[in-house]
């Protein structure tokens, strides 16, 4: 860069100046933004060849240089003009108010970079946690290959990236609140069916709704995406173990007062769709 400065600026004095459209073609810019920099007073060619057209002398080709270096830095026109016509004692200190601000900027980037690698990482594994780290918050029966599985038929959603969206932001803590949630839940849900609570009563018309907002810390879940992952739950041996060792019966009971909700609120279950 210095090497293809320093040939420029021997062109300009050899020539006795450079013609705006060669000093506008050596510093890659346009000759419109040349002659606008000369409209504003950045800079002003001093010579003029017979024609009246004008001429860069090598000093006006170095500021130009350093007007484009001041613009990568981020200072507006108006700034640099001042910055370029400020005795030199003055020049630090915009300069080392530039350079906070672009540390700062390179320290929101580097915010911005990670949260976009937390995001790539929760879409690819299903969430941010070691196999034990899942266990001791979700509990024994957490069988932590789920949220693999969970990928592997669900990556391809809206559904899967906004789940992946929300746990590339949480915690263990986090995460620990969302469990403590659905053990409260499930054990609700299984005093209900004990008691006898019948799918279609206001009661378990209540509980289906506080599984539908249960599923909403993972994604937007409509009535029907929820009778879809209800029916899909109730006929996987994996959630079907699970369920039965909080209460005999659970995931199929589950899966009607899901039904029941759902068709009282004007969702037909047998034809449901993942939408």
């Amino acid at each position: 860069m210095l090497g293809t400065v320093t040939d420029i600026l021997d062109d300009s004095a050899a020539s006795g100046g450079l013609t705006v459209g060669a000093a506008a073609a050596h510093a890659g810019v346009t000759v419109r933004t040349l002659h606008h920099w000369d409209r504003i007073g950045l800079v002003r060619p001093s010579g003029r060849t017979s024609g009246g057209y004008r001429l860069y002398s090598a000093a006006e080709v170095a500021r130009i240089h350093r007007v484009l270096i001041y613009r990568e830095l981020g200072l507006s026109l108006d700034d640099i003009g001042e910055l370029l016509d400020a005795p030199a004692a003055d020049m630090t200190v915009p300069l080392r108010q530039q350079r906070d601000q672009l540390l700062d900027r390179i320290s929101r980037l580097q915010g911005m970079v990670d949260a976009v690698d937390r995001m790539i990482e929760a879409a690819s594994a299903g969430i941010l946690l070691s196999a034990e780290e899942q266990v001791a918050i979700f509990g024994q029966r957490w069988q932590p290959s789920w949220a693999a599985g969970a990928r592997e038929r669900w990556g391809h959603t809206a559904q899967w990236a906004q789940y992946a969206e929300r746990a590339a932001s949480r915690s263990a803590e986090d995460w620990q609140q969302i469990a403590d949630a659905i053990v409260t839940l499930e054990s609700d849900l299984a005093a209900a069916k004990r008691a006898g609570v019948s799918p279609g009563s206001a009661a378990a018309g209540e509980l289906a709704e506080r599984h539908r907002a249960s599923l909403g810390a993972y994604f937007d879940c409509t009535l029907s995406m929820q009778v879809c992952l209800g029916r899909q739950q109730a006929a996987d041996p994996g959630f079907t173990a699970y369920y039965d060792a909080i209460e005999p019966g659970l995931g199929g009971w589950l899966r009607d007062i899901i039904d029941a909700n759902a068709l009282a609120q004007g969702v037909d279950p047998d034809t449901a769709v993942w939408a």
